[in-house]
């Protein structure tokens, strides 16, 4: 009898072996990563930049080679960093079409969510988006989704930016809310977890934009075409574990949540769950970008090229595509093909 245990536990020792071994010689058939150290700038700390920093907390870029710094940088500077190589990738919205558009060279190589989760709000009393004629609206920075957003709306209701809504733009979500909160402006558009404050405080909701099926590209993953071109492995491995992020978040609500009140300084366990919420619903699984989106920016943006521009200049979706038949479809069975 010891003699027939010692050989079951051999086995089941050795078939641990065999699948450890597995597991090593699966990690080594990605290449290595050309460039080990990035730096990734993110327009603001939220919901739907959650799996990014699951992924750095859960220490997922580490296990696939990179050693990644994030930062909290304004759009406008972010892109201007990016295009100076201060920055390797930029997680944000439409700043990089506009960069593009005054003449840089920066794509968009991977989409982490796909659907808009602004919200547009009014000052008490201001409940329809016509009632919005000849008011000021404080938004983010000039050509964010915000700003896309209400262009695109004002349109519907046969308005206009600039003649018949005055747009007031601010370095962060934070200063347009305290911008709307004193009541200097009156309608806000911004995005979760802003969002619930206003909410709280029982300012009317105009336009819902997720409820609306508004498609967009934010955060975005955005990188110079040279960079792209140089680097491919290291963003390859860069999207593995942003995927990784997406899993763990999605899996383990619990763990997301201690990551979300570590970054953004909250403690209130309703709002850390709503936060929760509000991003796990945009968070994109194969993380490929719909032109549609870019076509939208687009066509609401201020910029007289913009209408003309091919939408296939902004983006790439190769690098992604790749990493989905790689590694995606193994995380995301039933949603990714």
């Amino acid at each position: 009898m010891k003699f027939r245990r010692g050989k079951i536990a051999l086995i089941v020792f050795a078939g641990v072996l065999a699948v450890a071994s597995a597991g090593a010689r699966g990690a080594e058939t990605f290449a290595k990563p050309e460039k080990g150290r990035l730096e990734i700038a993110i327009a603001a700390w939220g919901p739907t930049t959650l799996p990014l920093l699951v992924a750095q907390e859960a220490g997922y870029f580490a296990r696939h080679g990179l050693t990644v710094s994030i930062t909290q940088v304004s759009a406008s500077a972010a892109v201007q960093g990016v295009v100076s190589g201060a920055i390797d990738i930029y997680q944000g919205g439409a700043a990089a079409i506009a960069a593009t558009l005054a003449g840089a060279s920066i794509i968009y190589i991977a989409a982490g969510v796909d659907r808009s989760s602004l919200v547009l709000f009014g000052q008490k009393g201001l409940t329809a988006f016509e009632m919005l004629r000849g008011k000021a609206v404080a938004t983010t920075s000039p050509g964010a989704f915000g700003e896309i957003a209400m262009r695109m709306t004002a349109r519907k209701y046969g308005m206009e930016v600039g003649r018949d809504i005055k747009l007031l733009y601010h370095r962060s979500v934070q200063e347009a809310l305290s911008t709307f909160l004193v009541a200097n402006s009156d309608g806000l558009i911004i995005t979760p977890p802003a969002t619930e404050v206003a909410r709280k405080q029982g300012y009317p909701v105009m336009v819902d934009y997720y409820r609306d099926g508004l498609k967009i590209i934010g955060p975005g993953t955005a990188v110079t075409r040279e960079f792209a071109q140089k680097n491919l492995n290291t963003l390859k491995a860069y999207l593995r574990a942003c995927l990784d992020g997406v899993k763990r978040a999605l899996d383990d609500e619990e763990f997301a949540k201690k990551v979300d009140a570590k970054y953004e300084k909250i403690s209130d366990a309703k709002t850390l769950t709503e936060n929760y919420q509000q991003g796990a619903r945009v968070w994109n699984k194969d993380m490929t970008i719909d032109p549609a989106a870019i076509r939208l920016v687009l066509d609401d943006s201020s910029d007289p090229k913009a209408k003309s521009a091919d939408p296939k200049i902004f983006y790439d979706n190769s690098i992604i595509e790749a990493v989905n038949r790689e590694y995606a479809v193994k995380l995301f069975p039933e949603a990714v093909k």
